[in-house]
């Protein structure tokens, strides 16, 4: 357990970092070049998502579940397009539905988004098989 909170609290780090991009982008995209703030959340999520897999691979996970790098990367965005589903839709009701500036909606997607990405990236693509089963034989949960 000790484990997964030093990752967790790197991850964190890691996206403070990928968070401080994105949200810079995304200002930048609206404010200065006048871009609509779903188009420009799209993009600047998925420039947050480039620095959070460089620092993910490089300095916070130490298995790697998928040795092709490429497959790797596949699975991380394909993660990424379920957190960048899960902020558009925040930001979207935050923005359309409770009339909030989009730099509101898009700290209230944070957290969401932050705890489904490390969650399921952890689980999926680098925890060991072997620390996997074990993980859900402790919880009591069928494999």
């Amino acid at each position: 357990m000790k484990h997964v909170l030093t990752e967790a609290i790197y991850y964190s780090m890691a996206s403070g970092l990928a968070l401080i991009v994105d949200v810079g982008l995304l200002w930048l995209l609206v404010e200065s070049l006048g871009w609509h703030y779903l188009a420009a959340a799209t993009l600047s999520f998925l420039a947050g998502t480039a620095v959070v897999y460089v620092l993910s691979i490089g300095f916070i996970f130490r298995f790697r579940r998928i040795a092709d790098r490429r497959l790797e990367f596949g699975a991380f965005a394909g993660i990424g397009v379920l957190g960048l589903a899960t902020n558009l839709a925040v930001l979207k009701i935050a923005v359309d539905l409770m009339g909030a500036h989009y730099m509101v909606g898009k700290l209230c997607s944070v957290f969401f988004t932050f705890a489904l990405n490390f969650g399921l990236r952890r689980l999926l693509l680098f925890t060991s098989p072997t620390r996997t089963r074990n993980t859900v034989a402790t919880l009591g949960m069928p494999e």
